[in-house]
């Protein structure tokens, strides 16, 4: 997924709709490039039996800085027609509406402008 990362406000970031079969796979793949990444946000989304899974991790130096995974996931998850949240580093969310992630994905980059605002 390294091709996938993009940039905004200086902060690195990957907003990608991947084929996940449940919730505890997502986090693996988060955990998974939150570990080969020195700073990086992530937010990975999948639909399954009509249902969106979102995961939001954030690498411990933009955690530092004020950034919050579980405000991040919130934010994605309402597009979506759902809810979550979690610790500032790793954050779950639940939605209704699978045709709605490519839209929610996009709001991605103007929370972490917002965010980067407010630091």
């Amino acid at each position: 997924m390294a091709k996938d990362v993009k940039t905004q406000s200086g902060v690195a970031f990957i907003a990608k709709k991947v084929d996940a079969m449940d919730m505890n796979q997502l986090r693996s793949m988060v955990d998974q490039l939150k570990n080969q990444s020195s700073s990086l946000i992530i937010v990975l989304a999948s639909a399954q039996n009509g249902k969106v899974n979102l995961v939001s991790g954030i690498t411990k130096d933009l955690v530092s800085k004020g950034f919050h995974a579980g405000q991040l996931v919130k934010e994605v998850a309402v597009r979506c027609g759902g809810g979550g949240g979690g610790r500032p580093d790793m954050a779950q969310a639940g939605g209704k509406d699978p045709s709605k992630i490519a839209d929610a994905l996009k709001a991605v980059p103007d929370w972490i402008d917002k965010a980067a605002r407010q630091k």
